[in-house]
């Protein structure tokens, strides 16, 4: 027996609801992209200087505040953005924020002299401002990933 033929409201109703999915998946697919470029590593093409790794680490995601910085914190672990970004609703915000003290230095630079009476002349890496820039392309990028993955259509079942 064939199936009944949909109303127009009820194909307007779908293709309204498929799309609200398709925006939502593009703005947590730029966010995440966001999070991945401002942590890659300078040695494979990014710009955020990795030594241990901490600074990469304190990075976090909220989806209420602004993460805040941790001045009495030395060591951070990954704070689980992914999970933070992939249940962000479309029309939230994703914040993202260092918590590491030094982040700021080593994003801006930084000359003079520290409160611990150390004196620097640091040129600052903008791993922060490059990705900010490239926001546009971030967001067209991540509806064309979008795009592809609808149509290509569901992963076969096994």
């Amino acid at each position: 027996m064939a199936a009944e033929p949909q109303s127009f409201a009820a194909q307007v109703s779908e293709w309204a609801s498929a799309e609200l999915d398709r925006a939502e998946a593009v703005f947590q697919t730029s966010a995440q992209e966001v999070a991945n470029e401002v942590r890659k590593p300078v040695v494979e093409g990014g710009r955020m200087p990795v030594d241990l790794g901490n600074l990469r680490r304190s990075l976090m995601a909220s989806t209420s505040d602004m993460p805040l910085v941790k001045p009495d914190q030395t060591t951070f672990t990954d704070a689980g953005i992914e999970l933070v970004i992939s249940g962000a609703e479309l029309g939230g915000v994703v914040y993202l924020g260092f918590q590491a003290a030094y982040a700021a230095r080593m994003n801006y630079g930084f000359v003079g002299q520290d409160s611990l009476g150390r004196t620097y002349n640091q040129t600052g890496y903008g791993f922060v401002d490059a990705v900010s820039q490239r926001w546009p392309q971030i967001v067209a990028e991540a509806e064309a990933k979008v795009r592809s993955r609808v149509e290509a259509g569901p992963a076969p079942q096994s």
